[in-house]
């Protein structure tokens, strides 16, 4: 099996924490998509057992955290209403 260089490894993570889909870092970075979603799995398990091992019994007084918006299906505006109250249609808040 063929590995990434480190550069471009980071290449790809950098793209893809500016922003960039899947699809465009494939093309910028001239790798199959299939490439970055396998890095890009591997890196999110890498995370979550960084964080699982690391970030335990914090010694935390005050936490601050941003909501993200986002909406599925459509946007709250344009819920019909015989669809309004319908779990998962319209604004969704994480």
């Amino acid at each position: 099996m063929n590995r990434l260089r480190l550069q471009d490894r980071a290449r790809i993570l950098g793209c893809l924490t500016e922003g960039n889909s899947m699809r465009a870092t494939s093309r910028l970075c001239d790798v199959s998509i299939n490439t970055v979603t396998k890095l890009l799995v591997d890196v999110g398990t890498a995370c979550d057992l960084y964080q699982n091992e690391t970030l335990r019994n914090l010694p935390c007084k005050r936490i601050q955290v941003d909501e993200i918006w986002s909406f599925c299906g459509m946007k709250e505006k344009n819920v019909p209403p015989m669809r309004r109250g319908e779990l998962g249609v319209g604004d969704v808040y994480t």
